[in-house]
């Protein structure tokens, strides 16, 4: 069964970092390519930065040369450092496939970024 477990959010003045982690079922892990999301509160969720299963990594302008997406096979878990908060960084981060049909949506980890 496919499932996905983000942890490591919480609350960081601006300028600060976070390392997000996701735990990924081993079937969706193996076989797909991962992407971090975000929603903030009225907001439409949006992709962050994905990953292929090579490792090759694409950015949203807005997190660019902020933020890192990295996978560690031996553990099925995808990895998010984001440095340079900023206040617009506020959201719950979600993992998920970045493209074609995704997997049910984890609880998400919520990211304040406030001084």
């Amino acid at each position: 069964q496919v499932q996905f477990v983000e942890s490591g959010g919480g609350l960081v003045q601006p300028g600060g970092s976070l390392r997000l982690s996701c735990a990924a079922s081993g079937s969706i892990y193996s076989h797909s390519a991962l992407a971090w999301y975000r929603q903030a509160p009225g907001k439409h969720r949006e992709l962050v930065a994905s990953i292929t299963r090579g490792g090759s990594a694409n950015y949203a302008d807005s997190v660019k040369g902020r933020f890192t997406i990295s996978r560690d096979s031996a553990k099925n878990t995808l990895y998010l450092q984001m440095n340079s908060l900023k206040p617009d960084d506020s959201a719950v981060y979600y993992c998920n496939k970045p493209t074609g049909v995704k997997g049910p949506w984890g609880q998400g980890t919520q990211v304040t970024v406030s001084s």
